[in-house]
């Protein structure tokens, strides 16, 4: 199967995003806001500061080209003058540093924290929540989504401030100086107001449609990566090549339709303030040649309408940012509303016991998008001891283990740990008395040793060794370049299957939990070295409660207790001798003894 890309998770849940009110989507920010607020106010007074000190630097300039006029101006009045800029651009600068320090720097912290809140919030969630939203979706939100924020509340609220409180005192001093002027200058505003309310509703469907894009595009890239061998041994670079080329097509056209809103709100904001300075130069340009107005007066007053265009263009900018930011903001939102369907909190402590037991009593289980029970009245008990489980494939077994594990939700009265129906246990309480081995075993980019004290970081070299040695894999690693410091590349890219399957074994047996659950996780292993491991497993797990999952009648014949599962029943049980007389047993160990 080559690598896909789903659209699972970007739009399934987007309903749910639009319902949720400004107030909600702002109580993710307020908290934020509320324990950082002496900063912001430092901030914002530093930028208030040098909006009025830049609205102070027309007024000398005014005096100046009233006393040139009137020939009044000495040349050290002029000096003077010039000494009041200087020292008002200096301020500027220095307030400018710390405005940007303070507001953008508190920026940074916003996404650091909300990025931290998504991670630990992420991994709280279970099983079914990671089957409906794809990992690219959630690299989408860890990434794109919170820059945007970012931006939003960095630059953009620092435009809006900035423009809200630069407008307000230039009108003021435009004002002060001709009324009717003022009137005049500001009639082309109401377009521009109107324009960037049609335009910025439409942005937001727009800027959704771009990060579902991108949520597409990265989880096909991340698919394409992980399965980069299997897309090799197909040949299906080329068209793995195309299916990118067409998703990156597809997001460079939502990308255009973005970009093409976002090129009509600065050129609208421009034209508008043009519009008032071309108004502005002939009515102004008429009370001087009145007298009404001193010509410093009017080049006073065109310096303050072009300090009021900057807001008018900022109104387009912080109105993307906004509603870019808003948009984020709700999958942000839709992301941290989602609940985990199996139950986390614990209601009855776990008896303190090292003796495990888990019994299943009529155990029905359906998955959310079956048609039928993968378990239907199961009834099992899995105590001290090794329990081999055996049968078809999807008769039940790989589904029994997640539930063991409380991946999915069971119903009450079916699944009892230790006595105690487990949906009165916290899940990390049962969590933490079971090891457990998958299919896929997981291996990481890191050492030998990493990867083997991974469930246990606090473990010693000789523990380690101890367990890479109960786990058949200690004359494997030590034949590695760099032994147990050896990098074993992404996914063990470097490892056999069977050197991964003993190396996330040996992960297992280090945690030393009261439970083992080993889910077909020797299917790699050759016949030698599976009898090694078995005997590594025997001797290390007396008294432990052992689930072993396999198909390898050689396996199962050393456990205590056979299971044999059919469509999700058990049909039959007993030790290895007994069971020969079941049909389906007896032609496994038949088909595996003719191949051996």
């Amino acid at each position: 199967m080559t690598a896909s890309a789903s659209t699972t998770g970007t739009g399934h849940d987007a309903a749910d995003g639009q319902t949720a009110s400004r107030a909600s989507l702002l109580g993710l920010l307020a908290p934020i806001f509320r324990d950082h607020w002496p900063r912001l106010a430092i901030g914002f007074l530093a930028l208030v500061a040098v909006d009025f000190l830049q609205l102070i630097i027309p007024r000398f300039v005014k005096s100046a080209v009233d006393g040139l006029a009137a020939q009044t101006a000495t040349q050290a009045r002029l000096i003077e003058l010039s000494l009041y800029v200087l020292a008002v651009a200096v301020a500027v600068a220095g307030l400018r540093f710390v405005w940007r320090y303070l507001i953008i720097g508190f920026s940074r912290i916003l996404e650091k924290k909300l990025r931290d809140r998504l991670f630990s919030h992420v991994l709280r969630m279970d099983q079914p929540f990671f089957e409906r939203w794809t990992i690219g979706d959630l690299m989408a939100h860890a990434s794109n989504d919170l820059a945007t924020i970012q931006m939003a509340c960095g630059m953009g609220l620092v435009a809006a401030v900035d423009s809200l409180v630069m407008s307000a005192a230039a009108l003021g001093f435009m004002l002060t100086i001709d009324v009717k002027l003022t009137l005049i200058a500001l009639l082309p505003m109401p377009m521009l107001i109107v324009c960037t309310r049609i335009l910025s509703g439409r942005l937001h469907h727009r800027f959704n449609l771009v990060q579902e894009q991108f949520a597409l595009l990265t989880e096909f890239s991340r698919a394409t990566l992980v399965s980069i061998r299997l897309i090799k041994a197909y040949t299906l670079e080329r068209f793995q090549e195309e299916r990118f080329r067409t998703l990156g097509e597809g997001y460079v056209r939502s990308n255009l339709k973005v970009a093409a809103i976002q090129g009509l709100l600065f050129p609208i904001a421009t034209l508008v303030g043009n519009i008032g300075m071309l108004l502005l130069l002939y009515y102004g340009g008429v009370l001087v040649i009145d007298g009404r107005i001193s010509i410093g007066a009017f080049v006073a007053f065109i310096s303050y309408l072009y300090m009021l265009i900057w807001p008018m263009m900022a109104v387009g900018w912080v109105a993307n940012l906004a509603q870019r930011g808003i948009t984020s903001l709700r999958r942000i939102h839709r992301l941290l509303a989602q609940r985990p369907v199996v139950e986390t909190g614990r209601t009855q402590p776990l008896p303190p016991t090292r003796s495990t037991e888990y019994v299943c009593r009529g155990l029905h289980f359906t998955y959310p998008s079956g048609m039928r029970p993968a378990l239907a009245g199961l009834d099992l008990t899995i105590g001290p001891g090794l329990v081999g489980m055996t049968g078809r494939t999807g008769s039940g077994k790989s589904t029994l283990c997640k539930l063991l594990l409380r991946l999915y939700p069971v119903a009450d009265n079916m699944l009892f740990f230790r006595g105690i129906d487990v949906n009165r246990l916290g899940q990390a309480d049962v969590r933490d008395c079971i090891a457990y081995v998958g299919q896929e075993p997981v291996v990481f980019a890191d050492t030998v040793a990493a990867n083997i004290a991974f469930g246990c970081p606090g473990a010693t070299m000789a523990e380690i060794e101890a367990a890479a040695r109960a786990a058949a894999i200690d004359a494997d690693i030590r034949g590695f370049a760099g032994g147990y410091q050896a990098m074993i590349g992404e996914r063990g890219v470097k490892l056999s299957g069977g050197q991964r399957q003993r190396l996330a074994l040996a992960r297992a047996l280090l945690c030393d939990r009261p439970m083992l659950i080993i889910d077909d996780a020797l299917s790699a292993i050759d016949v030698e070295t599976e009898q090694q491991v078995l005997r590594g497993l025997l001797e290390r797990l007396r008294g432990k409660s052992v689930l072993l999952v396999s198909h390898r009648i050689n396996v199962l014949r050393h456990a205590d207790r056979i299971v044999i599962l059919d469509q999700g029943r058990i049909v039959d049980q007993g030790r290895h001798e007994s069971l020969l007389a079941n049909p389906l047993y007896r032609a496994m160990a038949e088909k595996q003894q003719n191949h051996a």
